[in-house]
């Protein structure tokens, strides 16, 4: 450095140095003085959403989480599918807690991401006055994580919020120069609580270390779920439709006031019938109904923006199954293929990879190429890939544990969200194709052998007549699955169900097949007993005279050599 001065300063404090005459290169640091010491406020609660007017008690579950909260350094987790209630819960109980305890400091934490997370950490320091915190290097994680360890700051709760994404709290952390996991700034203090709400079991397990801390919450009842429309709605003009209507949202929370949202918008021109006739339209219509915006500010905006807390209940629930996706590959392709059955009793046995497919599905579920001439190999075990990805949707609150052993159940808006998102993906064929040829190899006939079988899954097989297929061999497929269906529910005396089964069999070999195709005519004169057993004579009459010509005339052509 040449010959020379400078000379710098913040107001009435020098924060610089003055060089006179120097011929030499100088190292100077400018140090920063810490801000004046301010005095701690009172406690008081930092809460961004205000209390929730149309708020239904969930039972005794606030309840049960102010007893556990109530213990030293506890840890709860509110734990479910997206817009089933849990942040709402936690909105409300830090509003109770505000109002009964005014000792007590309440801090919201939005943990989706390490950047809310920092940022949330930097609103506790600002709120609690915390020295150093402007500091250019001040570490604000260590800072408040020291605060919140010592007693003598006195009580607090803090709601950690959104916290789904396991790197997120447990990956490596640029905002510290270790590199610590976010989990390692939770304090286990004996005045604090935590209240973290996720979609993610194994990660509620991983930040409170106790399966008896962690909360369930699933759908409302329908008596909640009554109420909770009525509170959205405003009115409840007939309680039967509204009944109706909650059912068919399943119970979910935010299904159901996104409904209640969408009707009193368009009211007196929209009733809650209406709503129901254009839900039961077709897919397309529910998908289109249900990713409406609720507009419910409760959720955080930022979120909302991403789709992470959006209003709109297929989109909170497409942001889960992304998460799914990157997180193991092939529980999102179970997922995918279980989408497609019945909500209910769908069977172990039939989603576990055959052992011809299983260097296949390995390869396909990790998303991974093995070069074998290479030295890679193709060995696995896929019995324990299939129960990782079991407890990977099982985690995530995606499918439950029917009441009948070895059996799943769905939700039906989540099946519908799957299909959509795989939709959006232009996936949704490929899996539907594998489901109608698992179903097709899986369901026999309607011989009475095979009662047992054809009646566990018999449900999985009428659904599949609200698809639509494209591909030929597919096709032809599924008109063999139905005309089985058709035969089975023939015997059962399910006459009308039979009868659409048997008479898409027909449609579709007539229309790939050409109608004197023998599995044509088995199709015709499988519905034409149909329609014998249930009174419609003369309709049965004319398909048994179609079959009996066409037979005649397959045997002239056969004696006379064509």
């Amino acid at each position: 450095m040449s010959a020379g001065s400078f000379y710098t300063s913040n107001g009435d404090q020098n924060l610089g140095i003055q060089v006179v005459q120097n011929n030499a290169p100088i190292n100077a640091e400018i140090h920063v003085p810490l801000e004046p010491l301010e005095q701690t406020p009172q406690p008081f609660a930092s809460i961004p959403f205000r209390p929730d007017c149309a708020f239904v008690d969930r039972g005794d579950i606030l309840s049960q989480i102010h007893t556990r909260c109530s213990e030293p350094a506890s840890r709860v987790a509110l734990v479910g599918l997206g817009g089933v209630g849990k942040s709402q819960l936690a909105i409300e109980f830090a509003h109770r807690i505000k109002e009964a305890s005014t000792d007590t400091w309440v801090f919201w934490v939005h943990a989706a991401t390490p950047a809310r997370i920092v940022e949330g950490f930097k609103g506790i320091a600002d709120n609690v006055k915390l020295r150093g915190r402007n500091q250019p290097k001040a570490d604000i994680l260590q800072l408040v994580y020291n605060w919140l360890s010592a007693e003598q700051h006195g009580k607090w709760l803090m709601i950690l919020d959104s916290a789904d994404e396991y790197n997120v709290m447990f990956g490596a952390n640029k905002y510290t120069s270790d590199g610590r996991p976010l989990a390692d700034f939770l304090p286990q203090s004996q005045n604090g609580s935590i209240i973290l709400t996720t979609r993610n079991r194994n990660l509620a397990f991983r930040l409170t270390g106790d399966y008896s801390t962690i909360f369930d919450i699933g759908p409302m009842t329908e008596e909640e779920a009554l109420m909770l429309f009525k509170n959205r709605a405003g009115s409840l003009s007939d309680v039967d439709d509204a009944a109706h209507l909650v059912k068919v949202l399943d119970l979910i929370p935010l299904a159901v006031s996104q409904a209640a949202a969408y009707i009193r918008n368009r009211a007196p021109h929209r009733s809650i019938k209406q709503y129901m006739d254009k839900f039961r339209e077709s897919e397309g219509k529910r998908a289109k109904l249900l990713s409406q915006d609720a507009g419910d500010l409760r959720r955080d905006l930022r979120q909302r923006q991403d789709g992470a807390a959006s209003n709109a209940i297929l989109t909170t629930w497409q942001v889960t199954f992304e998460c799914i996706r990157s997180e193991r590959p092939s529980a999102a392709d179970l997922l995918s293929l279980m989408s497609f059955f019945d909500r209910q009793g769908i069977p172990e046995s039939l989603l576990k990879p055959s052992k011809s497919t299983r260097d296949v599905a390995h390869i396909s579920s990790l998303e991974e190429t093995i070069d074998l001439e290479s030295g890679g190999s193709s060995d696995c075990d896929i019995d324990g890939d299939f129960e990782d990805d079991i407890a990977t949707l099982r985690d995530y609150c995606m499918i439950t544990l029917a009441d009948i052993e070895n059996t799943f159940e769905m939700h039906g808006l989540v099946q519908l969200s799957t299909r959509r998102w795989l939709k959006a993906y232009k996936r949704q064929e490929y899996f539907l194709n594998q489901y109608v040829t698992l179903m097709t190899d899986s369901f026999p006939t309607g011989d009475y052998r095979n009662w047992k079988t054809c009646r566990t899954l018999f449900a999985h097989v009428e659904v599949t007549m609200e698809y639509r297929l494209r591909e030929k061999s597919v096709k032809e497929k599924w008109a063999n699955l139905l005309y089985n269906g058709g035969w089975y529910a023939w015997l059962q005396g399910r006459y009308t169900v039979a009868e659409r089964m048997a008479r898409r069999a027909k449609e579709t070999r007539e229309d790939i097949m050409g109608s004197e195709n023998v599995e044509t005519l088995a199709s015709i004169s499988l519905l034409a007993r149909i329609l014998s057993y249930k009174g419609s004579y003369t309709h049965a009459e004319k398909l048994e005279v179609q079959v009996i010509e066409t037979s005649n005339l397959a045997s002239t052509y056969t004696s006379q050599g064509r």
